[in-house]
């Protein structure tokens, strides 16, 4: 790019008016100084040669000859040529306006990204136009370099929402989303591989310094361009502004909900700051939530008096959403399994309340979830999880054991150390690195659900002489990307695992089925149906008079199960042997059954742990 000043160019020079001198032209000498000249000058050491230089043969054309020690001037080569071509120039002016363009009309949905949603007036850019022609070149130069920044930034902050609106339902957070980029790559090398990893996060690094640094060449570019034609650019801007004034105050659409007066990039930048504002609002706020806590000083004799003696496992179900159980193309399959194991349940003489719970986080960060619910706080971003987990705030497992409960968490999905678990209060936690799992891998899960119930049986509930245990244990098996998944087998078969080497699966693999949303919702409703089939057999089969099994989605799926605006509830159901556990929550209004009723009452996921201890405590006796 050539500097450009702030006048417009030089016009060219008006004829001299005849008899007037010329401004460049030295004045003449007078005759004496001439005369003078001539008389001091000294004869020239060499002779004359006999063809002076330049000399013309007659009936010869006439060729320069350089001066002796001058070089001769080369022809520029192609590359040069055309790199100074005014062809080329014209492309990047027009590549450089078109990126411009688009960076203001980027959304960021993805079902956004169409050409109608850039057959729009973005109102940004008359205002830029205007104030790169007014202003003075260094001035100019620095906002053109810092609004490609901006742009850059901006397209970068909408392509993150649009994974995150993919796949949790809501924007990227500025300030408080950072650190789930890290378990972002944990997700695809787990689910894709270490080549699939490595290329997502090169991918990603390459573009967070490109995108910016494009769109500081673009904008600078394209102010170089309008300094060039102020005149112009002044018309165009205000024919901008007219048009997009007109089609804004009468609503003109080419296409429905996409207005043509659009004002998206300002609007979403206001958006992000207040975002990032409130987040830092609410990060300090929760300092004092945390202290809040009516259960904080029970003493340990009038904590879950109500279910003394009894084995309490919270399991979450990773992915079960309410859409699981009333989408028309996922609810069939569901109650299907649902009502065959209230049929199996109350043959082996167990019972079922179900409601809805509706969770902090949506289509993935399951942990927010598990804390909300063990710590009847509302997580729903890694800053209050991160504060939580380094508070003292009793929890559900940290109850259970004050009251001299055995306290355990099996996390199968876990493939390194989880310092959280001293903060809940366990007193073992399983995971992946001592299930001793010896079968593959089957989506994302490391280990089949059938095999972690199967081991948790081996290695604590049919253990002889042991002391009450309270457990949380998520399944993942219907974890994302739902593919492939494990069949279910006879309990006798499961022994290591390795029997699943041989075993055939249930569905397709990721590649085939992440090409249509429909497969995609085909494979997550097998997903579901196989770790519901396990739960509900592993009851029937090792389920004692003392279980009290506790057991509800961590959130819903992805929006490309569930689509767009659907709801962040979940199912929960407590299933006991003994009548008197589901007769203290007789007054929750819940579903008889592993099904809950649409109008069941619905509770945020904060709320559970109070109203659990309150109902299981001294206070909950409705004898």
């Amino acid at each position: 790019m050539q500097p450009t000043d702030l006048a417009d160019p030089a016009t060219p020079d008006e004829p001299e008016t005849p008899g007037t001198p010329s401004d460049t032209t030295p004045p003449e000498a007078p005759a004496e100084e001439k005369a003078a000249e001539a008389t001091s000058e000294e004869p020239a050491d060499e002779a004359p040669s006999e063809e002076p230089a330049g000399e013309t043969l007659p009936g010869q054309p006439f060729t320069a000859t350089p001066a002796a020690g001058e070089a001769t001037p080369e022809e520029p080569g192609r590359v040069r040529r055309f790199l100074r071509s005014t062809g080329l120039s014209h492309t990047l002016n027009v590549l450089a306006c078109g990126m411009v363009f688009v960076a203001l009309l980027y959304p960021n949905v993805l079902r956004r990204l169409t050409l109608g949603n850039f057959a729009r007036i973005p109102v940004e850019a008359a205002v830029g136009i205007l104030l790169l022609i007014v202003l003075p070149r260094r001035p100019r130069i620095a906002l053109a370099g810092v609004s490609g920044a901006i742009l850059g930034w901006l397209i970068i902050q909408k392509s993150l929402d649009m994974g995150w609106f993919q796949i949790l339902a809501r924007p990227f957070d500025v300030v408080l989303d950072w650190e789930l980029l890290d378990d972002t790559y944990g997700f695809i090398r787990e689910a894709y591989g270490q080549a699939g990893a490595y290329a997502a996060a090169g991918g990603g690094l390459l573009l967070a310094v490109a995108v910016p640094a494009l769109m500081i060449w673009a904008v600078l570019r394209v102010a170089a361009m309008l300094n060039r034609n102020r005149r112009a650019s002044a018309l165009a801007a205000s024919g901008i502004a007219a048009t997009w004034m007109l089609t804004f105050t009468l609503g003109v659409q080419l296409l429905p909900d996409i207005p043509v007066a659009a004002r998206s990039s300002a609007t979403y930048a206001w958006d992000r700051a207040l975002q990032a504002r409130t987040g830092i609002a609410n990060e300090a706020a929760f300092a004092g939530e945390v202290t809040v806590d009516a259960f904080r000083d029970t003493p340990p004799d009038r904590l879950l008096t109500a279910l003394k003696g009894k084995d309490v496992i919270f399991t979450f179900v990773e992915s079960y959403g309410r859409n699981a159980v009333e989408d028309p193309s996922l609810a069939a399959g569901t109650a299907a399994v649902l009502s065959d194991g209230d049929a199996q349940l109350k043959a082996a003489g167990f019972a079922a309340r179900s409601g809805w719970l509706t969770s902090p986080t949506f289509g993935g960060n399951s942990w927010l979830a598990h804390s909300t619910l063990l710590s009847g706080l509302w997580i729903n971003n890694q800053s209050r999880y991160r504060n939580l987990t380094a508070s003292d705030r009793l929890t559900l497992t940290s109850a259970f054991r004050k009251a001299s409960w055995d306290t355990v968490s099996v996390m199968p999905g876990a493939t390194r150390a989880w310092p959280e678990g001293d903060f809940y209060g366990y007193n073992r936690v399983w995971d992946s690195r001592n299930l001793d799992y010896q079968g593959p891998k089957f989506s994302w899960a490391p280990m089949p659900d059938q095999y972690t119930l199967k081991k948790f049986n081996d290695l604590e509930y049919a253990k002889p002489g042991r002391a009450p245990l309270m457990v949380e244990m998520p399944l993942v098996s219907s974890h994302t990307p739902w593919a492939p998944i494990p069949a279910f087998i006879d309990w006798d078969q499961v022994g290591d695992g390795s029997a699943y080497h041989t075993l055939p699966t249930d569905g397709g693999q990721k590649a085939d089925i992440w090409t249509t949303p429909e497969r995609v919702r085909r494979e997550y409703g097998r997903s579901i149906r196989y770790t519901l089939t396990t739960l509900i057999s592993w009851i029937e089969k090792y389920g004692d008079d003392n279980l009290v099994l506790v057991f509800l989605g961590d959130h819903q799926p992805s929006s490309v199960v569930t689509g767009d605006n659907a709801s962040r509830d979940v199912p929960i159901t407590i299933v006991a042997k003994d009548p008197a556990v589901l007769d203290r929550i007789a007054d929750w209004q819940w579903t008889e059954g592993l099904k809950p009723a649409t109008d069941a009452p619905v509770w945020p996921m904060n709320a559970f742990r109070d109203r659990f201890l309150t109902a299981y405590g001294p206070a909950g006796d409705t004898r």
